[in-house]
């Protein structure tokens, strides 16, 4: 999301005498608050908040004839009217709580899980999209699951919850049989994770269409930030009759959304045709055995 960033009263266009009159009211009421606060920002940063949405407010923050105040997005929401007074909003910025914000170093509101990080307020929001210490999206695919934390919880979570398989080690060897290998579905095969070098890892394993191509895929996902990611290197194998097909990659992190990973085909891709040829030479069932391994780069 990009920030505007914000302007100066000079800035601004011309305005009304009416205008003018509620942007003045504007300034008095915060000027008092932040007197009312001594020092401290944080009823600052209360005034700050959007009583719609309650997150914090950006240039241009308006305000209605009696100096309530709303974010951009907000104003569109509430049909031009005021959700506190109900008066119409029209086009007054409230330029005075701008300036304020202008002037606020915040800290990071992951300050709880580990950042210590001061911003001014104009530059918080763009640090918080990116710091390293948010949390994480839950990384199983088979559901939008909306659980976050860190990735102790979440490999918790993928334990008790969406009773994930977990392996300690770094090697792995599945099968997948398929009774009915012309039933495609866009479902998700199986996710395992695995334990390794002090690290998780997920190992998804899918069928989809391709177009109108039916595919398998195998992947392996990070449960870190993607800077650690770099640190390993992982392969997979799979073949029969004879053939071989081998991938090797480097894991992405759980950062990047599974469909992301996987509508970018960043990962041993099987067309079907192939698939059923390594099954032993039959079409009537499917049987794949994918292998491979992590490990560490030098």
């Amino acid at each position: 999301m990009e920030i505007p960033e914000a302007q100066s009263v000079d800035s601004e266009s011309s305005t009304t005498s009416n205008e003018f009159e509620n942007i003045h009211s504007c300034k008095l009421s915060t000027s008092s608050s932040v007197k009312a606060g001594s020092a401290s920002t944080s009823g600052v940063h209360e005034l700050l908040e959007c009583p719609v949405c309650t997150n914090s407010m950006y240039p241009p923050i308006h305000q209605c004839p009696n100096g309530h105040t709303l974010c951009s997005s907000c104003k569109a929401r509430v049909h031009n009217h005021c959700p506190t007074c109900r008066q119409e909003l029209g086009n007054i910025r409230c330029l005075a709580l701008e300036k304020v914000a202008e002037s606020l170093e915040l800290p990071c509101k992951y300050q709880n899980l580990g950042c210590s990080e001061i911003f001014p307020y104009y530059s918080k929001l763009k640090h918080e999209q990116l710091c390293r210490f948010r949390p994480y999206n839950c990384p199983y695919a088979g559901s939008e699951c909306l659980v976050t934390g860190d990735i102790p919880m979440l490999v918790a979570h993928l334990k008790n919850d969406h009773k994930v398989d977990m392996h300690d080690g770094c090697t792995f060897n599945h099968r997948y049989v398929k009774s009915n290998p012309h039933e495609v579905e866009n479902a998700t095969w199986m996710l395992t994770v695995f334990n390794c070098f002090g690290h998780h890892f997920c190992l998804h394993f899918e069928a989809f269409l391709l177009g109108v191509t039916p595919v398998y895929m195998a992947f392996l996902r990070f449960m870190g930030d993607e800077n650690e990611a770099k640190n390993f290197s992982y392969s997979l194998e799979v073949g029969g009759n004879g053939r071989k097909l081998i991938w090797q990659g480097v894991p992405r992190s759980i950062r990047d959304s599974h469909k992301k990973v996987r509508d970018s085909y960043d990962g041993l891709v099987i067309h079907r045709s192939m698939a059923l040829f390594f099954s032993n030479g039959t079409r009537q069932e499917l049987k794949l055995r994918v292998t491979g391994r992590i490990w560490r780069e030098q």
